[in-house]
C-alpha cells in the first residue's frame, strides 16, 4: 500500500515527537550557554529556554539534563542559602569542563549549520 505510512501528513518521520527530540538535544548547549552568562536557578533557566524555541521542553526534562550535566562534571550546583522567600533552591553554575563542552557544541552546531545550508541549497536548486 502506498501513501503516507509512518510519516504522516507532515512528510517527515516523527512529527511533533521528532521536533521534541531535537529540542532535547539542543537543550544542553542552550543550558550551558545560559550558565556561561552566570549562575541561575532551574526555574529561570526554564523561562529562558523558550526564547530559543525550546518552550515545549518539560521541566522534568530540563532538571534531568541538569542532573546529567552535573554528574558529567559540566556544571555544579549548590543550595541558594540567600533566598528569603520560599524553600531553598539549587543554583547552577558552569564548570571549566562545561566551558570546554560549550566550545565543542559551538563547533558542532556550526558544522551542522553548514551541512543544513548545503542541503537546503541543493533542495532549492531541485525546485
Amino acid at each position: 500500500m502506498h501513501g503516507r505510512g509512518s510519516r504522516g501528513s507532515r512528510g517527515r518521520r516523527g512529527g511533533r515527537r521528532g521536533r521534541h527530540r531535537r529540542h532535547i538535544r539542543l537543550l544542553e548547549p542552550v543550558l550551558l550557554m545560559k550558565l556561561n552568562q552566570g549562575p541561575a536557578h532551574g526555574y529561570s533557566l526554564m523561562e529562558d529556554i523558550d526564547s530559543y524555541g525550546l518552550g515545549d521542553v518539560q521541566p522534568s526534562a530540563l532538571y534531568r539534563s541538569l542532573r546529567n550535566m552535573e554528574e558529567d562534571g559540566w556544571i555544579t550546583s549548590q543550595w541558594d542559602q540567600e533566598e528569603t522567600q520560599g524553600p531553598p533552591r539549587r543554583i547552577y553554575s558552569i564548570s571549566p569542563i562545561g566551558k570546554d563542552i560549550l566550545k565543542n557544541w559551538a563547533h558542532e552546531l556550526e558544522d551542522s549549520r553548514d551541512h543544513i545550508s548545503r542541503l537546503l541549497d541543493a533542495l532549492r536548486k531541485g525546485d
